[in-house]
C-alpha cells in the first residue's frame, strides 16, 4: 500500500502543503479549527509523519535530550515523568541515554544530542567537572542545556534546578540527634559531585553544634548501588567502630547498609536507626520502610522542562536558577 504524503494531505483538504506542515508541528500560527482538520484527515488517510523532514522545514527537531547517571532506580523516571507532562503537550520527543556513573560514557551521550540536533538538552551530570568545556561549548553552539539535582561546577552560568542539599541534610541529622542517636554514621556519595559535598557538609555542621562530630563515622564510597551501602557498614563492622544511627546519600546506600544490618541479625530502628536523601519510591517499598528526605521530583522535571523551552525560545536569556523544597518523611528505619 502506497504511503500517504503531505500531498495527499493538501489534495484531500484543499490546503497548502505547507500549512499542513506547520499544522503537523502545533505551529501556534495555524489556528485550531484547521489544525484539528489536519489531525483528523492524518489519522483517516492514515498519513505518517516523516518527522526529520517536517523539523528540516521548522528549523527545530522538536527533541529534547534526557542524560542522566542510571535509568535502575525511580529517581530519573520521575523527573521524566515531569518532563514529559510538560513536553508531550507541545509534541516534543525525548531522547533517553544514561552515563552509568562514567563522565566518558556521559561525553559520547552529549555528542550523540548533538549529532541528533536536539533543541535543548537536560542533564543530571555524573561528574562535576569533568565535562566542563564540552557544556560550554554545547551552549556556546546555540544548545541550551538545563541541569537538574547535580550541576557543575559555579564557573558555568548555567539554568537549573536544585535542592539545598545542606539544610535537608541537616535537619536529617537533627531529627535522628533528637531521637536519642548521637554516633550518626554518614555514608558517603562520590565527592566528584556537589550533592555528596553539600550533604556531608550539612551532617558535619549540625554534629559539630551539638559537640559530637567524629570523622570516624564518615565513609567515602565511589558509588552508589546497594553494593556500596553494604560495603560501607561491613568496613565499619571491620573496624568495630561503634555507632547507632546511619545517614545515607541515597535510597540505594541505605538500603545496602540496611539488607546487610538485617542479615546480622540487627534490629532496626532499636539498635540501628537508617535514613536516607532522595525519597523515591523505594523508600516505601523495603521493610522497615526508610525515613527519607523526599525530593519533589516530577516537580523538579516540570521545571526543567520549562526551563528548557524558555531557553528555546530565547537562547540569549539569563540563566535561572530554581530552588525547590524537599520534605522529611519520618517512617520506621528510624
Amino acid at each position: 500500500m502506497r504511503r500517504i504524503t503531505i500531498k495527499d494531505l493538501s489534495k484531500f483538504l484543499s490546503l497548502s502543503t505547507s500549512t499542513i506542515s506547520r499544522a503537523l508541528l502545533h505551529d501556534k500560527n495555524v489556528n485550531e479549527e484547521t489544525r484539528k482538520r489536519v489531525l483528523d484527515a492524518a489519522e483517516k488517510l492514515g498519513y505518517k509523519p516523516n518527522l526529520t523532514a517536517l523539523n528540516l522545514q521548522s528549523g527545530q527537531s522538536r527533541t529534547i535530550g534526557f542524560v542522566v547517571p542510571e535509568m535502575i532506580t525511580p529517581f530519573s523516571s520521575s523527573v521524566l515523568k515531569g518532563i514529559q507532562n510538560i513536553l508531550y503537550p507541545l509534541g516534543y520527543r525525548i531522547i533517553i541515554t544514561q552515563s552509568d556513573e562514567d563522565p566518558l560514557i556521559e561525553r559520547k551521550n552529549l555528542q550523540l544530542m548533538e549529532e541528533f540536533n536536539v533543541d535543548a538538552i537536560i542533564i543530571n551530570l555524573c561528574h562535576e567537572t569533568h565535562n566542563n568545556d564540552l557544556y560550554q561549548n554545547i551552549m556556546d553552539q546555540g544548545t541550551p542545556l538545563i541541569f537538574f539535582d547535580r550541576i557543575p561546577h559555579k564557573s558555568l552560568d548555567v539554568s537549573k534546578v536544585i535542592i539545598d542539599d545542606s539544610i535537608k541534610a541537616s535537619l536529617m541529622v537533627e531529627y535522628l540527634i533528637k531521637t536519642g542517636r548521637k554516633r550518626i554514621v554518614h555514608i558517603m556519595g562520590p565527592s566528584t559531585i556537589r550533592n555528596a559535598v553539600e550533604r556531608v557538609n550539612g551532617y558535619k555542621r549540625i554534629l559539630m553544634k551539638y559537640n559530637i562530630f567524629d570523622e570516624n563515622l564518615i565513609i567515602h564510597t565511589d558509588g552508589m548501588t546497594f553494593e556500596h551501602g553494604k560495603k560501607a557498614v561491613k568496613q565499619l563492622l571491620n573496624k568495630n567502630i561503634e555507632f547507632d544511627s546511619i545517614f545515607a546519600f541515597s535510597d540505594t546506600l541505605a538500603m545496602g547498609a540496611m539488607n546487610f544490618l538485617l542479615e546480622q541479625k540487627v534490629r532496626i530502628p532499636e539498635e540501628v536507626a537508617i535514613a536516607s536523601f532522595s525519597g523515591t519510591e523505594l523508600s516505601s517499598m523495603v521493610y522497615p520502610q526508610l525515613t527519607s528526605v523526599q525530593q519533589p521530583l516530577e516537580k523538579m522535571g516540570e521545571e526543567a522542562a520549562k526551563l528548557a523551552l524558555d531557553k528555546i525560545k530565547n537562547s540569549t536569556a539569563s540563566s535561572q536558577a530554581i530552588l525547590m523544597d524537599a520534605e522529611l518523611i519520618y517512617r520506621a528505619s528510624t
